[in-house]
C-alpha cells in the first residue's frame, strides 16, 4: 500500500466567462456586471495525489485531518470513490481550507488561500504506519503551516528511518511561506530522509534561490536547476525527478544518470492536478517495476526510467486535457 500524507481541501475554480453584456447604446460591451461563478473542486496536492493513485489501480490510503463540515464529508466521498483507503484520516469541526484559483490564458494556475483555524493544519502525528505499507508521499502546504507541518515531518521521519520508501513534491506556494530562507533550510533537512524527491523546474529555482519568484536573476534558467538538484542529490534522495511543463521530465541519479522524455502535446484546459498526476504515476510506475525501495530505484536502467517517465507524461497530459484536478484512470494512460 502506498500512504499519501497532507493537506486535502476545496479548490474554487472560475467558470468560463458568459459574454460581457452590450452596451445601452448597441455599442462595445461594457466590463461592469457579475463576476464568474467559482466552482468548488476537490483538491489539495496530497489529496490528487491519493485519487490519481487509487484511478491508476495501486492500493493507496489517504492520512490526513479534514473537516467535518459539508467539504469535508464531499472530499471523503471523493476518495472513497476512487478506492482510496481512508482509516488514516482525523477528523475536526474546523473548517475545510479554501484555495480560490486564478487561471492564466495558458491554462497554469495560481492560488489564494483561506487556511486560518482550518481543520488539516491542526493534523497530530498517527501511530506507526501499518507493515503493509510501501511507500509515503508528502508535500505542498502540509509541511509549511503549522503545528501539522511538524508532524507531517515527524510522520516523514520516522517512516523513512523505519525503512519505508518516502517521496516529496514540495509544489511551493510561495505566498504561505513567510521566511523563504527558513524553509529552505527546512527543506535541505528533510533530503536525508527522502527516497524520491520530484519537483517542478520552479520549484527548484525557488528552493535554489534563483529565479524571479526568489528575487534572484531572471533566466537563470534550466542549467541552475540541474546544478542545485545534483547538490540536493548528494545530500540523500536516490532520485530526482525535474517537470519541465509541456517540455517533459528529466530524472537524475547518484552516480551521474541523467535522462528526459518530451511532454505529451495536447490541447492544455489548465494545469491544475498535473504534478499530483505525476507523483502518482511515479509511484504507481515504481511499484509496477518492483522499485518502492531505495536499493531497487538504484538498480534501475535508463529503459526502466524511461517506461516510469514516459508513463508520467502520458498521465499529466490527459489530466491537462481537461478542466481541474481529474486525474486519469489506469485505462486512459496508454502506451
Amino acid at each position: 500500500m502506498i500512504v499519501v500524507a497532507g493537506e486535502a481541501l476545496i479548490d474554487l475554480v472560475p467558470s468560463p466567462q458568459s459574454p460581457l453584456p452590450p452596451a445601452p447604446d448597441g455599442g462595445a460591451p461594457v466590463p461592469d456586471g457579475p463576476l464568474p461563478a467559482l466552482l468548488p473542486r476537490r483538491g489539495g496536492g496530497p489529496y490528487n495525489t491519493a485519487v490519481a493513485l487509487g484511478r491508476l489501480g495501486s492500493p493507496t490510503a489517504f492520512c490526513s485531518r479534514i473537516s467535518t463540515d459539508a467539504f469535508g464529508e464531499a472530499l471523503l466521498d471523493g476518495l472513497r470513490g476512487d478506492g482510496v483507503d481512508t482509516s488514516l484520516v482525523q477528523r475536526g469541526g474546523e473548517p475545510t481550507t479554501l484555495a480560490v484559483a486564478d487561471i492564466s490564458p495558458d491554462g497554469s494556475a495560481g492560488y489564494g488561500f483561506y487556511a486560518d483555524g482550518t481543520a488539516d493544519r491542526l493534523f497530530t502525528l498517527p501511530p506507526e504506519l501499518p507493515a503493509t505499507v510501501r511507500a509515503l508521499s508528502l508535500g505542498t502546504c502540509s509541511l509549511v503551516l503549522e503545528p501539522g507541518a511538524t508532524a507531517y515531518e515527524s510522520l516523514l521521519r520516522r517512516e523513512a528511518r523505519r525503512g519505508v520508501f518516502t517521496a516529496l513534491d514540495p509544489n511551493i506556494r510561495p505566498g504561505l511561506i513567510p521566511d523563504p530562507d527558513a524553509y529552505r533550510a527546512r527543506f535541505r533537512s528533510w533530503l536525508p530522509d527522502l527516497a524520491l524527491l520530484k519537483l517542478s523546474e520552479e520549484d527548484a529555482l525557488w528552493l535554489a534561490g534563483s529565479g524571479e519568484e526568489a528575487g534572484g536573476a531572471v533566466g537563470d534558467g534550466r542549467d541552475a536547476v540541474l546544478v542545485a538538484a545534483k547538490g540536493w542529490l548528494a545530500e540523500g534522495p536516490a532520485a530526482i525527478v525535474l517537470t519541465h511543463g509541456g517540455d517533459g521530465l528529466t530524472e537524475l541519479t547518484p552516480g551521474g544518470g541523467e535522462l528526459t522524455v518530451p511532454g505529451e502535446r495536447v490541447t492544455v484546459v489548465d494545469t491544475i492536478g498535473a504534478g499530483d498526476t505525476v507523483n502518482a504515476a511515479l509511484l504507481h510506475r515504481l511499484g509496477a517495476h518492483d522499485a518502492l525501495s531505495r536499493t531497487a530505484v538504484a538498480a534501475l536502467g535508463p529503459e526502466d526510467w524511461h517506461d516510469i517517465l514516459r508513463f508520467a507524461a502520458r498521465a499529466a497530459a490527459v489530466t491537462c486535457s481537461r478542466a481541474g484536478a481529474e486525474p486519469p484512470f489506469a485505462t486512459e494512460v496508454v502506451a
